[in-house]
């Protein structure tokens, strides 16, 4: 089973990888000439927005090195700021250059920020379409332009300049194209267009957005909360890791974010919003981009809010030694490797959060509103989208709401582990591995599985397994094969309830010959990792990619267009830790291939 989520989980950590390498490509291949003094962007975003994104964008030394390298490698690209300062087109302005455009007035730093998530699916659509478009490799996008009344995004893009003068003949260019007129708000002067775009200079910044954002930057610079001074962001930000190029902070406790009040399931928002939500459930998250010239690195820092309660998401899971103790009992040669802790708790919030990921997963395929080349199937006749909602079937009837649920699946379920071995389709193994509580109640949830995927138009058929007490085969639309589900001891007596494909991945689980507890891949991800603990993910993209092409869904167009950046990687590795405060750090660290 795990094959198929295997694309879903390195996808949604390869997209914020890829995410924040477009911001160090921005960073990497700007000037080096002097900016002069610098200012940081948070100081004038208002402390109540939900999303920002911040960025060195004139490194300098070994930042602007280590920038370079690793954005040139991970996009195949000399000249990866081609393509980003596209984020900077205005609807109806021509293409930007970025050494005549923009150059010479951009300053040290630049942010972006969104006042609202929760009522604008359809611009943080837009916001994923530009990203997509940007990492396929596509001329400048000229229709992903985020901000006004046509997608409802309210927020800003805020840079610091260098050359005050210079930065206000751009934006007069720009508002010109743009058709705008001029308007003031508490005595600043900007431009604004009918169809809710604004660009103006406050103070020494330079801000385009829409109307919304700049005035909230407006009344930020004149004396409001700023984000750089909240309390949440100062803490984060005061614990993050040295030599970060770039960040996104994500704070679901303030007004008008969608996960306050629901995580990421919440169904308010998908794409990007579900992915940090998976995350990080309804904590404040930071996520921290430092590249080197043979790595990527994310040191994704989570923070509990004392008036919020909820999940801590996919990283409270796989950050505690409970996730990291699941993964060193996986099967030795596993390729692919996660621990999750506490699934009990967390397996509801985490399946509803991931079929929104599914969707944003899917949407890599450039498809646009529609989707529809995504969800094309790859000449195999696997379709991404099919496999990904296939695999979800089972774990969505597990995590199901209800009093009767949480007793015949939920109250039993300790730890669990993901694992996929074998180098070729005819040798692949793989499986969910869930350790059990209560034996009784996870051996009569086989045949309660059972029957709620018949329910929902699945095939089921009783099987025997040795060395387990219940078990039953099930087809589940959207998947090629079957999967064995089974309840049965390990060789050190502990119960665990499996998902498998098919009965040898289940005797893997069970019985393996070795585990990843004494396996040097294991060893290695923890040096990787570097943060002192244990790993509780790896991945080794080599034979992923081999895996993929031998079903053929590296020509699905969900995958084919991003494999160029996963060819350029290695291994991912990530591991846990705490850092004190409230503050749980997971790291994860992106190998690139060295060329030479």
């Amino acid at each position: 089973m795990p094959r198929f989520r295997l694309p879903r989980i390195a996808a949604a950590f390869v997209f914020s990888l890829l995410l924040a390498a477009l911001l160090a490509a921005l960073a990497g291949c700007g000037s080096s000439s002097s900016p002069g003094t610098s200012a940081d962007p948070a100081g004038v975003t208002p402390a109540s927005a939900p999303l920002y994104a911040g960025a060195v964008v004139r490194p300098t030394g070994t930042l602007k090195t280590d920038a370079t390298v690793a954005a040139t490698t991970l996009t195949h690209q000399p000249d990866s700021f081609a393509r980003l300062v596209g984020v900077l087109q205005i609807p109806g302005s021509p293409p930007l250059d970025y050494s005549h455009d923009v150059a010479p007035w951009l300053g040290a730093n630049a942010g972006i920020f969104l006042t609202t998530l929760s009522s604008t699916p359809s611009g943080t659509d837009q916001l994923e379409q530009l990203l997509t478009q940007l990492l396929q490799g596509g001329s400048s996008p000229t229709s992903a332009w985020p901000f006004g009344t046509t997608t409802g995004v309210q927020g800003a893009i805020v840079l610091d300049t260098s050359d005050l003068a210079k930065a206000r003949s751009f934006i007069n260019t720009e508002a010109q194209h743009a058709g705008a007129h001029a308007a003031s708000y508490r005595g600043v002067a900007y431009e604004a267009t009918s169809g809710g775009d604004a660009f103006g200079i406050v103070d020494r910044f330079a801000v385009l957005g829409s109307v919304t954002g700049l005035h909230s930057v407006i009344d930020t610079e004149l004396g409001g909360s700023s984000l750089a001074h909240s309390a949440s962001y100062s803490k984060l930000l005061a614990s993050a890791p040295s030599g970060a190029l770039a960040h996104i902070y994500s704070n679901p406790s303030v007004a008008g974010s969608g996960r306050a009040s629901g995580g990421a399931s919440g169904g308010g928002t998908q794409g990007l919003d579900s992915l940090l939500g998976l995350l990080g459930g309804t904590h404040t998250l930071d996520v921290s981009l430092v590249p080197s010239t043979i790595s990527i690195a994310l040191d994704l820092d989570s923070l509990a809010s004392p008036t919020t309660t909820g999940s801590g998401g996919l990283l409270a899971s796989a950050s505690g030694a409970e996730g990291a103790q699941a993964l060193s009992e996986l099967p030795g040669e596993s390729w692919l490797a996660a621990g999750l802790g506490n699934l009990g708790v967390t397996l509801a919030g985490d399946v509803r959060a991931l079929h929104s990921v599914a969707s944003l997963v899917t949407s890599l395929g450039g498809s646009g509103a529609s989707g529809a080349s995504a969800e094309s199937s790859a000449p195999g006749g696997f379709d991404i989208r099919g496999l990904l909602e296939g695999i979800l079937t089972p774990l969505t009837a597990l995590s199901s709401s209800g009093t009767q649920t949480q007793h015949d699946f939920l109250s039993w379920m300790n730890s669990a582990g993901i694992f996929a071995s074998g180098s070729t389709i005819v040798n692949l193994r793989a499986g969910i591995v869930i350790d059990s509580k209560n034996p009784s109640l996870s051996r009569a949830a086989i045949a309660k599985l059972g029957a709620v995927l018949s329910k929902t138009g699945g095939s089921v058929t009783p099987i025997s397994i040795p060395g387990t007490d219940a078990a039953i085969s099930a087809r589940v639309n959207g998947l090629p094969v079957e999967l064995d589900i089974a309840n049965g001891r390990s060789a050190s007596g502990q119960t665990k309830f499996v998902i498998g494909l098919g009965e040898a991945s289940v005797q893997d689980a069970l019985h393996p010959s070795s585990t990843l507890s004494s396996a040097a891949s294991s060893s290695v991800a923890a040096t990787t990792a570097g943060v002192g603990a244990r790993p509780s993910l790896t991945v080794d993209f080599p034979t992923l990619l081999s895996l993929l092409e031998g079903v053929g869904l590296s020509e699905d167009p969900s995958i084919s267009k991003v494999l160029p950046y996963l060819r350029s990687l290695t291994t991912l590795a990530g591991a846990g830790t705490n850092l004190g405060g409230g503050i749980e750090r997971f790291r994860l660290v992106a190998g690139l291939q060295q060329t030479g």
